[in-house]
């Protein structure tokens, strides 16, 4: 088990979900905030997620409302406590490894669908491969069979929904980043923002939201590395989901 402060908050790296906590910041008392699980340990080996789950942890915990913590153990979404949590963000791929499994699959479905939040990052789009109703639950989901992104440089990202309580007050801003055009579904969604590519000339969805059952969705395939969830723009958008779906509302910063 290790321990790295993010802003004030001791978020633990545990061994299994029934050791994950997180101590009190500063002074707070843990029913005061909102909890937050950031679940990765596995991925496709170009992203680097010992690098980049923390610089996105100190991003949502940006906001004194939430507490958060990480575990390395995708298969910790498969444990009773689960439901403790008010968001899990899936920060993870199962490149070369199965995914979390049947127990795991039915736990986040039925924690999300009675009215947690659930966060979606980057290559999370392809968390459960072999799950028909991951679709459903991330809104979209990669598909092999598609072209996976244009060359990895600067993009903008344009908001389309300025009303929506992630994107309200956001313009439109430049990162540096994968723009994803692999994403494949007919779930209803959303969509947030989006991105031209440079390759085909089409726009394709940057950040978008759906409900599943009682719960919160937000994905968005932005945040490839430490440079791009370093982006401040990238930032207050996984905050303020956070902060949506945890029925809070989002902070103007």
């Amino acid at each position: 088990m290790r321990y790295v402060a993010v802003l004030g908050a001791l978020v633990i790296f545990a061994a299994g979900c029934g050791q994950i906590h997180a101590a009190s910041v500063e002074g707070q008392s843990e029913t005061s905030k909102k909890k937050v699980l950031i679940v990765t340990g596995v991925d496709y080996p170009g992203h680097k997620w010992k690098l980049t789950a923390p610089v996105l942890a100190k991003a949502i915990a940006a906001d004194k409302r939430l507490e958060v913590t990480i575990t390395e153990k995708p298969d910790d979404l498969a444990s009773d406590k689960l439901g403790d949590y008010d968001v899990i963000v899936l920060h993870f791929m199962d490149w070369e490894v199965p995914d979390p499994g049947p127990k795991a699959r039915a736990n986040l479905k039925r924690v999300i669908r009675n009215g947690k939040g659930l966060v979606l990052v980057h290559f999370a789009c392809g968390a459960f491969q072999e799950w028909p109703e991951f679709v459903k639950l991330a809104g979209r989901a990669w598909d092999p069979k598609l072209r996976g992104h244009d060359p990895h440089g600067k993009f903008t990202v344009k908001v389309k929904d300025d009303r929506h309580p992630i994107t309200k007050s956001m313009k439109e801003f430049e990162t540096v980043d994968e723009l994803y055009t692999c994403l494949a579904g007919e779930t209803p969604i959303k969509v947030l923002t989006t991105a031209r590519s440079k390759v085909d000339d089409k726009d394709y969805p940057m950040a978008f939201v759906l409900n599943y059952g009682k719960g919160r969705v937000f994905h968005s395939v932005l945040g490839h590395d430490v440079q791009a969830l370093a982006n401040p723009d990238v930032g207050r958008l996984y905050r303020n989901a956070c902060a949506w779906g945890a029925g809070l509302k989002p902070s103007d910063k």
